[in-house]
């Protein structure tokens, strides 16, 4: 699994900064994609000088119509072979639905759904044709049950998890595995700027993951082909849980949970 190329967006931070320096102590060149150029730039220079591999910085925003498709022209013109991908960029809003802007939902939407379907859609096809690939899809464990305050961006990774074990089975034999990373409350940025616009938001330290950890097993789940990976016990059994609950009971439990968190 050395000296091949992974292609991991929402990599300039959190989980896929640390994703990406997985791949790379494995010996695995990157080409790092988010909105921040200056953060994607020192982290691939630090990836060079730390592991020895090659690292591209590519500024792109995913939430554009069409970005997908211009970044896997990019990549192609460059004579860059993406043998692995990690669909790492995503958003979150904490809060009532009916008082986020409209915008806001789309927002979740475009990111969180129609980009990650249209990399998919992109660079799938190729590993196919070549007999080989790894995608790690990175989701949540909200995409296991409703979570009031946080519906948008469960709804997003609802699909992400669904659409995710579909294709598992549909490139099943080809040599393309693809696996579902799905966390539970993880310290990254994206969580501490949900808390910090949303003071209702109070989560106990002992859920919170750390976002290394999170990373080394999404890692080590998308090498061997894994179709569904829960880091975390507290969070697997959560999960567990939550697929043998009625649905009618899950509703109220999370209902009474989410409700508290916005007040």
């Amino acid at each position: 699994m050395t000296q091949r190329t992974v292609l991991i967006t929402g990599a300039s931070s959190g989980i896929g900064a640390e994703l990406a320096a997985c791949f790379a102590a494995s010996g695995n060149h990157v080409i790092l994609v988010a909105r921040s150029t200056d953060k994607l730039k020192a982290l691939a220079s630090q990836l060079k000088t730390t592991y020895g591999i090659k690292a591209w910085s590519m500024t792109c925003d995913l939430s554009q119509t069409g970005a997908a498709e211009v970044l896997f022209n990019q990549v192609r013109n460059s004579k860059r072979t993406v043998d692995m991908l990690v669909n790492c960029a995503g958003i979150l809003e904490h809060g009532a639905f009916v008082k986020m802007p409209p915008q806001r939902h789309q927002d979740m939407i475009d990111l969180n759904l129609s980009a990650l379907t249209a990399m998919l859609a992109a660079f799938i096809p190729p590993m196919v044709e070549r007999g080989f690939g790894r995608v790690l899809n990175v989701a949540s464990i909200a995409a296991f049950q409703p979570v009031p305050s946080l519906a948008t961006y469960a709804a997003t990774k609802a699909y992400v998890l669904s659409l995710t074990e579909s294709l598992a089975e549909e490139l099943a034999g080809t040599g393309v595995t693809i696996t579902a990373l799905c966390p539970g409350i993880t310290a990254t940025p994206m969580m501490a700027s949900a808390q910090q616009h949303s003071p209702a938001l109070v989560v106990p330290g002992f859920v919170v993951g750390n976002a290394s950890a999170v990373a080394a097993e999404g890692y080590a789940a998308c090498m061997r082909g894994d179709v569904v990976c829960v880091p975390g016990t507290v969070n697997l059994l959560t999960t567990l849980a939550s697929r043998a609950t009625p649905k009618w009971l899950l509703r109220k439990v999370s209902g009474v949970f989410g409700r508290r968190s916005i007040g």
